[in-house]
């Protein structure tokens, strides 16, 4: 990577950061957020370590791939990171909420448009338009981590086992993590330079000048490691979720419409690895085929939403519990809205809860681990295999996209046509995400009326 020469680059960092300086900062980026995970992280790497210099980049790629070693969303749990490097816990939680929160208000209001009159024409042949340009962003993200990660054969490697290992034999993501981490630890022993951090064969970083948290800024006091912050904090992220899971349980039962999403939403949150494009398609799993909260061709529509929308692409499962609140009724029929809205909160809640206690309570361990290769080898090996289930996760989109009602019905050659120009447009010309799906939804709804 080209580096900037040290005559451009400041020699003193900038001036400290107060806590509300860094809420607008936040405030702003949830309703920028837009573009996935990897849009989403390079929007934050552009403001905070290019522009801002409220952090390097090598201690933003530390916490990134700590992140990214994570179930839940990492671009959200990177937010919570280093809103909590700079402010303590209550920078964290600002950060991690206002990025959360925007896209929540959103969604449950495009969700609400979406069935009260996603029958109308109009809206149909938007997302008609919309779902095969999915297809080819799935394939887009997959590109382009794959353009950071895989700097060599061991890395491709890797990515092309975890594909063959989830598509043929359907081996669960968390075996996949486990598999590559040990990769990962046991290689960098043999060949060091092969899962270095960025993958090895001399990948440089770029010098931006000093930032306000630099490569050798001593680890601030909150940032240290203490075993009873540590149980402090597991024990309150434990209160919180059983105080809202009781409340559920007492107004719900057990069985409940919404107390089967606190739950299943619960695992998801921390049995799925990889982010968004990991996380989908056992969501998809649980929430179509298994609780059938939503159908599977709904499941798309609420993809395609939340493309469209600012925040972590995971913000999804919002419109999941939305639909699912809505057509089960959880507050009665004369209710829909509510129960929608009510929903997508507390699967929001239960969903992102976990994220916020990886990141304040094992923070300190992070940050005792600079530049140590035993920690880092791991991560950039994770990061390969992610790779391959991301592809994994295109194809799946392409399948319900392209042959709509399964292999043994008709080819959908408009479709088909869209997702090539969608992709030719994402890789050849560069155009954005909200261009792209804007042009998309136009050609969808003018192929509906022909």
């Amino acid at each position: 990577m080209d580096t900037v020469t040290p005559e451009n680059t400041p020699a003193t960092p900038p001036a400290p950061v107060s806590l509300f300086e860094a809420f607008r900062f936040w405030l702003k980026l949830g309703f920028i957020s837009f573009g996935g995970p990897a849009g989403q992280i390079a929007i934050m790497h552009t403001e905070l370590v290019e522009r801002r210099r409220w952090i390097s980049e090598k201690r933003f790629l530390h916490a990134l791939n700590y992140c990214m070693l994570l179930p839940g969303p990492e671009a959200q749990q990177l937010a919570t990171y280093i809103g909590w490097l700079m402010h303590r816990s209550w920078g964290g939680i600002i950060a991690g909420a206002l990025f959360v929160l925007p896209s929540l208000g959103i969604l449950i209001a495009l969700s609400w448009v979406y069935l009260r009159f996603g029958e109308v024409p109009a809206i149909a042949g938007i997302f008609y338009g919309i779902k095969p340009a999915v297809t080819a962003l799935v394939i887009h993200a997959a590109h382009r981590i794959g353009t950071r990660a895989l700097k060599n054969g061991w890395m491709w490697g890797i990515a092309a086992a975890s594909f063959v290992a989830i598509f043929a034999f359907d081996i669960p993501f968390p075996a996949l993590v486990a598999a590559a981490a040990l990769i990962g630890h046991f290689g960098a022993k043999r060949a060091p330079g092969v899962f270095a951090l960025g993958g090895g064969h001399g990948s440089q970083q770029r010098h931006y000048g000093a930032a306000l948290i630099d490569d050798d800024t001593p680890t601030p006091a909150h940032a240290r490691f203490s075993r009873s912050h540590l149980l402090k904090i597991l024990g309150i992220g434990l209160a919180l979720w059983l105080a809202v899971m009781a409340v559920l349980v007492g107004t719900q039962g057990l069985q409940g419409t919404l107390t089967q999403m606190g739950w299943f939403f619960t695992k998801a949150a921390l049995l799925t690895f990889g982010g968004a494009y990991a996380v989908l398609p056992y969501v998809y799993q649980g929430a179509v085929e298994q609780h059938h909260w939503l159908s599977g061709a709904q499941m798309i529509d609420g993809l395609a939403l939340g493309e469209t929308t600012p925040g972590p692409l995971i913000m999804v499962v919002a419109f999941v519990a939305f639909v699912g609140g809505w057509l089960h009724q959880v507050l009665g029929p004369e209710a829909l809205f509510t129960s929608g809205a009510i929903a997508a909160t507390v699967v929001t809640w239960f969903t992102f809860l976990p994220s916020f206690i990886f990141i304040l309570a094992g923070g300190p361990v992070i940050e005792a681990t600079h530049g140590k290769l035993g920690f880092t080898a791991p991560l950039s090996a994770i990061t390969a295999a992610v790779v391959g289930v991301i592809l994994n996760l295109a194809m799946f989109f392409a399948y319900h996209t392209l042959w709509p009602q399964g292999f043994s019905g008709r080819f959908d050659i408009a479709s088909a046509l869209l997702a090539v120009g969608a992709a030719v447009a994402l890789f050849r010309f560069k155009l954005g995400v909200m261009p792209l799906l804007a042009v998309c939804a136009v050609l969808g709804v003018a192929l509906k009326g022909w």
